[in-house]
């Protein structure tokens, strides 16, 4: 059951006057977009050049570019008070494509906050940053961490980013290790790693706006009956999800479940974890 939202519309009351969305033409992005309007008056929209629908809002300002592009990303953040970090690859691919967008963007990004004065940044991390704990263990955020490829090798990069630009430059962030942001679960692993757009959107909010953040990692998820991850490391958040993926359990289990040693039955990454390699062409 998809998660219905009317839009919002910014006020003169708003807590931020601009907040920079990167990544808004994907599948997160293209979900929240009309949210965030209630914390800024202005939201500056980026992604790629010729991704992004030429349709704005008022509050609006449509701004594409190549998160590669030191220069690109440093004009992107200016005037910007607070950046919602979504942009990036999504999946596992090879490592020259997670390069420039996912390490690459994400320091320029961050050296684009300090140039520009941003304080705060919420970044798009992903559960991959720990995918090869198995299901039937749970963690934390001080778990070490276990990427399960490029991509979660990518998110691990940009938690330590984020820790160092807080450490030496005061730029507070919070890491949303996502689990699986969609309208229901696609499979059993969902079940645990499932989060809907309003759980989502309230955790935005409080990663937004809790004091004295410094640098929070929360997994994103929201209340299912199952799930492997523990958040009492961002418990300063007061994030209480309220959704669960139990409402979709029929479904799931009138599929056919994976064989036993199937990574998506045993691997908290699922698939990830054997994505790959990319040989060269």
């Amino acid at each position: 059951m998809e998660q219905q939202s009317s839009a919002q519309v910014p006020g003169d009351d708003a807590p931020f006057n601009r907040l920079l969305l990167t990544g808004a033409a994907g599948g997160i992005g293209r979900a929240i977009r009309h949210r965030v309007a209630e914390f800024a008056r202005h939201v500056r929209v980026s992604d790629l050049p010729g991704v992004l629908p030429s349709e704005a809002a008022p509050h609006e300002e449509i701004a594409p570019c190549d998160l590669a592009d030191r220069h690109a990303v440093d004009e992107l953040a200016k005037d910007c008070d607070a950046i919602v970090h979504l942009g990036g690859v999504s999946v596992e691919r090879p490592f020259e494509e997670i390069l420039e967008a996912n390490i690459k963007g994400v320091f320029n990004l961050y050296e684009a906050a300090r140039r520009q004065g941003v304080k705060r940044i919420v970044f798009a991390s992903s559960n991959h940053v720990t995918g090869f704990y198995r299901q039937d263990e749970r963690i934390d955020a001080d778990a070490r961490k276990r990427p399960d490829g490029y991509y979660g090798l990518s998110k691990s990069f940009g938690e330590d980013i984020a820790q160092m630009y807080f450490d030496r430059y005061g730029i507070e962030t919070v890491s949303i290790r996502i689990g699986s942001v969609f309208p229901e679960p696609k499979d059993r692993r969902m079940m645990a790693s499932w989060m809907s757009y309003d759980d989502f959107h309230d955790l935005l909010r409080r990663s937004l706006f809790t004091k004295d953040v410094g640098h929070t990692i929360v997994f994103g998820m929201s209340a299912n009956a199952h799930t492997w991850w523990d958040n009492r490391c961002a418990a300063h958040l007061g994030f209480v999800p309220r959704d669960s993926s139990e409402q979709f359990r029929d479904k799931i289990e009138a599929t056919p479940p994976p064989a036993p040693t199937d990574p998506v039955a045993v691997l908290q990454g699922g698939t990830f974890t054997t994505t790959g390699p990319f040989d060269p062409v």
